[in-house]
């Protein structure tokens, strides 16, 4: 960790009331003040934010395509009551509507097994992003507001050091020390739990899109190689269950 004279970080930047935090970060924003930079953590807290707009785009992405395909499975399962309903009505083509109605109502059981697994995969991603990258970005968030406090009260005391030592100034030098080891160990501790949760969080999300990505590439292949045993088999190893068919909308799925 070193000073160094240049802007803040990319990303959202902290607010301070106080008044050595707000002359901080103005002189940090026109590139005058010295700040603190931590190059590796920055480095990965700004790796973070970018896998969360990435994860963010294929999060919205799936959710199309389980809006997309669940639209898709309802007209099948209508178009199989169609067929269905000509082949008690016309005798002379029930042969043709009966088998007909049957490929849609098998299509539509497979839509309905594949939409578990795609919702399934989408739940999980929800999570990873909403939920357990957020929660680290919040602690790198207290962990700026933090590093702006360090750095305005050490320029404070920076300042202080270099006036003259008349009682008064004393005084004052020894309340900004304090104030200045106060808001280090602050700083200190959160930048330690910053780089513990990114260490964690990547272990997580390995772990976590691993499966995911499995079970997404197998349930999609089974389903459009038209392998009806392989597709249950993959809800089955992920241990998904599928919900009575006619259930509201959006999901088809309860996890174990």
């Amino acid at each position: 960790t070193r000073p160094a004279s240049s802007p803040a970080a990319t990303g959202a930047r902290p607010r301070a009331s106080s008044p050595p935090c707000t002359k901080q970060l103005i002189s940090e924003r026109f590139g005058r003040g010295s700040r603190t930079v931590d190059l590796e953590l920055e480095t990965q807290i700004e790796l973070l934010r970018e896998t969360k707009r990435k994860y963010e785009c294929v999060l919205q992405l799936a959710r199309a395509l389980t809006n997309h395909f669940y639209s898709l499975v309802q007209t099948q399962h209508a178009l199989g009551d169609a067929f269905a309903d000509l082949s008690q009505k016309s005798p002379e083509l029930q042969e043709e509507f009966g088998y007909n109605a049957e490929t849609q109502k098998l299509l539509c059981k497979n839509g309905e097994t594949l939409l578990g697994a795609v919702n399934f995969f989408v739940s999980s991603i929800n999570t990873l992003v909403n939920k357990t990258m957020e929660d680290t970005l919040m602690t790198v968030k207290q962990y700026e507001t933090a590093r702006l406090e360090y750095d305005a009260y050490r320029t404070d005391l920076e300042e202080l050091s270099m006036g003259p030592r008349d009682a008064g100034t004393l005084c004052r030098l020894d309340a900004a020390q304090s104030q200045f080891q106060s808001h280090k160990d602050k700083y200190e501790k959160l930048r330690a739990d910053v780089a513990i949760k990114l260490k964690f969080l990547e272990e997580n999300k390995i772990k976590v899109m691993h499966k995911q990505l499995l079970l997404f590439h197998n349930a999609i292949s089974a389903y459009f190689a038209g392998n009806q045993q392989q597709l249950e088999q993959t809800l089955k190893q992920f241990n998904i269950k599928l919900k009575t068919p006619g259930a509201e909308k959006p999901s088809w799925l309860e996890e174990q």
